[in-house]
């Protein structure tokens, strides 16, 4: 199976391990991955900050950009939202509506596209230790994927995982949202390090560079001596 990596802006400047460990959990699943060096933001900034037609040329750019892909999968939810976002954005343009929607039914997220389409629960990872899930809020709100992460994540050898209390709450970040509302901004990811902190955990698990750049953030400020790994970091864990 072919499959392109959007690697996403956040892992390709401050998280590459993550974008190796995604490549190399679905080669070991059997797909063959490329990765377009043409490939840019996919415009998520602009868009939460009204700027739909600079959206456009960013969204145009990506469509093109992924226009020979089979799948296209993200190690984010919140980016691969964005380009399900694309169909909306080019409302009363049929043409690129069109061109939308196919990139938007070749677009997974990393764990949907395991367990949904590869239908792949156990990725024959190991890691010995007590962590905690961050469930992102347009992982589950705008892709609506609960599942998927839970299911591989139960199934990683040696890993016990504590429930996070509230963990349907936003962390904070929300892209433009830690900027334009850092006050309230803070207060969320403070309550939020405070649940880890209940949790007993040593590493907080995500599936969104962003949020855990947050938490992470806020961790270390803190002094909680908490680990942040994104999922595809576990699941090409062998420890």
């Amino acid at each position: 199976m072919k499959v392109s990596l959007f690697v996403t802006c956040l892992a390709d400047v401050f998280y590459p391990g993550v974008g190796q460990d995604t490549v190399e959990v679905l080669e070991r699943l059997g797909c063959e991955v490329d990765f377009p060096e043409a490939q840019t933001c996919c415009g998520q900034p602009a868009f939460n900050s009204g700027y739909h037609e600079d959206t456009k040329k960013a969204a145009k750019h990506t469509i093109k950009t992924f226009a020979h892909s089979d799948y296209v999968v993200l190690p984010s939810g919140s980016c691969a939202a964005m380009l399900h976002e694309y169909v909306e954005l080019f409302h009363g343009e049929p043409e690129w509506q069109k061109r939308a929607q196919e990139l938007s039914k070749k677009t997974y997220e990393f764990t949907q596209f395991l367990v949904n389409v590869l239908k792949v629960e156990k990725v024959d990872a190991s890691y010995h230790g007590k962590a905690t899930y961050h469930t992102s809020c347009h992982m589950t709100r705008l892709l609506r994927e609960t599942e998927a992460p839970f299911k591989l994540l139960e199934q990683v050898d040696g890993l016990e995982l504590e429930e996070l209390p509230n963990r349907e709450t936003c962390c904070g970040f929300g892209g433009t949202f830690a900027v334009k509302m850092p006050t309230i901004s803070e207060q969320m990811v403070e309550e939020k390090a405070r649940n880890v902190d209940r949790t007993g955990a040593e590493v907080l698990i995500g599936a969104d560079c962003g949020c855990l750049m947050n938490i992470g953030g806020r961790l270390e400020r803190n002094g909680q001596m908490v680990q942040v790994k994104h999922i595809a970091q576990i699941l090409n864990s062998k420890e």
